[in-house]
This record gives structure tokens, C-alpha cells and sequence, in this order.
């Protein structure tokens, strides 16, 4: 069963994500200070922050957007909800407000903000592959599109995205 994790985490869950990881991390270095005292604020700052990252990365983590043969997966934390998939129209990859490009699928029903789903939020692609992030980019949107070309999902592309897509990162446009 092939299984691919997108999404996009919204700007204030990430700015709650990050002030719990800060969170954790102060009261972790408070508790062990407290207990062993003022000599130990290194340990305590040390403890602390592995702390809080594992808590940052378990968050982020578990907010996803995960797309299987079956339905979509819309994942929190808190809360993990389904979306089938004869309520998508379309998909879409073109600019966003921030001038990144976004692959979004457009929903039909539902109580999604503007009838849409984010998958993917990158920033122009302006050079090949030139590290971790961008190979992992790469893989992602050639995943998403083999899942929605299976599904027969139309797929609109920008033609400036589409020629950067092909020229820099080798993905061929689509075939329709």
C-alpha cells in the first residue's frame, strides 16, 4: 500500500509547537536546578533542551497530511480526520500568497478554508538539487504526482513551475 506524508504546518501551529518545546525546556532546566542546585544550571540547560526538541520534533512530526491508496489523512497531535478521495476535483501547483509555490488539491464539500488541502509549500526551485532538503522536495512532489496520476486526478501546473520543475530537477510535465 504506498503511503506519502506531506502538509503544510500552519504559522501559529508552529509558533505553538516551538513555544512548548521553550516551555519544556525552561521548566526541565527550573526543575533540575531546584533539585540539585544553582551548580547544575549546565546539566539542567543540557536536559532541557534535549527535551524540548524531542517534544518540537515528536509535534512536528505527527502534523501531517498523509495521502494512501485508500483516503487522506489530515493529522494533529490532537485530532486526526479522513478525507476521501472522490471529494477531490483537482490539484494544482501554482503560486501562493507568499510567492511560494504550493501543490494544493481542491475539495469538493467540506469545511476546509477556501475548499482546499496544502500539500506542498516550497520555495522556487532556482538551481538542481543542491542538498537534503531539496532531494527530499524532489521525492515528494514525484510521490504526490504518481499517487494523483493512479488516481486520475488532474493536475494544473504553471507553466513557469512546470519548465523550472524539468529543467532544474528533471521532472518531466505532465502527460495529459
Amino acid at each position: 500500500m504506498t503511503m506519502v506524508r506531506a502538509g503544510v504546518v500552519p504559522t501559529r501551529r508552529a509558533a505553538l509547537y516551538s513555544s512548548l518545546g521553550i516551555l519544556v525546556t525552561v521548566a526541565l532546566c527550573a526543575g533540575v536546578i531546584a533539585l540539585f542546585g544553582v551548580n547544575r544550571v549546565f546539566t539542567g540547560l543540557l536536559a532541557g533542551a534535549v527535551a524540548g526538541i524531542a517534544v518540537v520534533a515528536a509535534l512536528f512530526t505527527r502534523d501531517a497530511v498523509v495521502l494512501t491508496e485508500r483516503t487522506i489523512y489530515r493529522r494533529t497531535p490532537w485530532t486526526e480526520s479522513s478525507v476521501d478521495w472522490d471529494r477531490v476535483v483537482a490539484g494544482r501547483f501554482t503560486l501562493d500568497e507568499r510567492s511560494r509555490w504550493s501543490l494544493a488539491l481542491d475539495l469538493a464539500g467540506g469545511d476546509e478554508e477556501h475548499g482546499e488541502l496544502v500539500l506542498l509549500s516550497i520555495p522556487p526551485v532556482l538551481r538542481p538539487v543542491s542538498g537534503a532538503y531539496d532531494l527530499r522536495k524532489r521525492e515528494q512532489v514525484n510521490e504526490i504526482r504518481a499517487l494523483l496520476r493512479r488516481k486520475r486526478i488532474p493536475v494544473t501546473v504553471l507553466p513557469e513551475i512546470a519548465g523550472a520543475l524539468q529543467q532544474h530537477w528533471e521532472i518531466a510535465p505532465p502527460t495529459r
